[in-house]
């Protein structure tokens, strides 16, 4: 009778073995704002997903939640997860900070990793990279390439983040070119293609041959490329969007921190970190550059890019003055982190407000 009670178990076990019935080593959730296939942020960070799965194969799982609102929701889908049995989970924008610390306090055993956000505790790592280097770069690269001086800029929300982007792309603008002017129109969404293109055409026609965005999806490029000016991929590459018009890009390389931040986990060495990682690593990269580029503006920009991530060049240094013309940076002087993680001015030369 015992052999055949451990006959059956073991018939058991193989056909639990053949079915693909397992237990994975760890369950890792990524909670996106909006969908996959934006081919800006989300799909860039799920691109970071797919090359986890790669690298870990069976002993780690990995499941999403998609066009996740930033709030009250975001605070439902990250507290299933972790009741769930989720031992990890990455949520990928800025809005979802206080939902995420809110979570974590309930759950103590859950590693939470949140992008672009400030706030951390024991089980919560936060992590960004400093995108503005490279708008450093193609502003640099605007500021040549425009021919009415009028570069066009869609922002989606107020947040610091955004507002340094401006500032670093103007300021490498304004080097290249004293006459160039940015136009920006604040569009108060992270992913809405048809209010992206709204935006793009408004800037157009005033008078923008170049446009840059801090939006999600590729409408803008498309745009551009429809009506015949210069724009730049944000996040991913974007070229198919935009063969004309896509003079370059800014890309969001997730997949080296994942696969690190995973393993940690697994080797039971993760510890709450904070990482802000710039065109050095490779956090923040660029897109090649188009052949409309001439070879002078491209040896610049590359030598900018590279002075940049050698840490030669910084993207703020003085002198610089605020917009109401009070100075910020003296000569020689470069921004602090705390003061680029708190930005919430224009520097001087841009012309609006920024909303409130």
């Amino acid at each position: 009778m015992k052999k055949i009670i451990n006959f059956f178990l073991t018939l058991s076990g193989i056909l639990l073995l053949g079915s693909g019935v397992f237990a994975a080593d760890l369950k890792v959730g990524f909670v996106y704002v909006g969908p996959p296939g934006d081919f800006g942020w989300t799909y860039q960070h799920d691109q970071g997903r797919k090359a986890v799965e790669k690298a870990f194969g069976d002993r780690v799982e990995t499941t999403f939640a998609e066009n996740v609102p930033e709030g009250a929701d975001a605070e439902r889908v990250m507290t299933q997860m972790a009741l769930s049995g989720h031992d990890m989970i990455f949520a990928t924008s800025f809005g979802y900070m206080d939902p995420v610390m809110n979570v974590a306090a309930k759950f103590p055993n859950v590693k939470f990793e949140h992008a672009t956000g400030y706030k951390r505790a024991d089980n919560v790592s936060t992590y960004s990279a400093r995108f503005y280097e490279g708008r450093s770069v193609i502003g640099h690269i605007a500021g040549k390439m425009t021919k009415s001086n009028v570069v066009g800029y869609i922002a989606s929300f107020p947040i610091p983040e955004v507002v340094r982007g401006i500032n670093a792309a103007y300021l490498a603008a304004k080097a290249a070119n004293p006459n160039v002017k940015f136009k920006i129109v604040w569009v108060f969404t992270w992913f809405d293609p048809a209010k992206e293109a709204d935006a793009a055409n408004a800037l157009i026609d005033q008078g923008a041959d170049v446009l840059m965005a801090h939006t999600d999806s590729p409408s803008p490029l498309t745009v551009a490329e429809e009506r015949g000016v210069f724009a730049f991929g944000q996040a991913s590459d974007m070229l198919q969007f935009g063969p004309n018009a896509r003079l370059g890009s800014i890309i969001d390389d997730w997949d080296p921190y994942y696969i690190a931040r995973v393993q940690a986990a697994l080797d039971g060495t993760w510890e709450s970190t904070d990482t802000w990682d710039g065109l050095a690593p490779g956090m923040a990269a660029l897109g090649g550059f188009h052949e409309k580029i001439p070879m002078d503006v491209r040896a610049e920009a590359m030598n900018l890019a590279v002075a940049i991530a050698g840490g030669r060049t910084h993207s703020f240094t003085g002198p610089i003055n605020r917009q109401d013309g009070s100075a910020w940076l003296a000569e020689g002087e470069t921004a602090d982190d705390g003061t680029l993680l708190g930005m919430n001015f224009y520097v001087e030369g841009i012309e609006g407000d920024i909303p409130q």
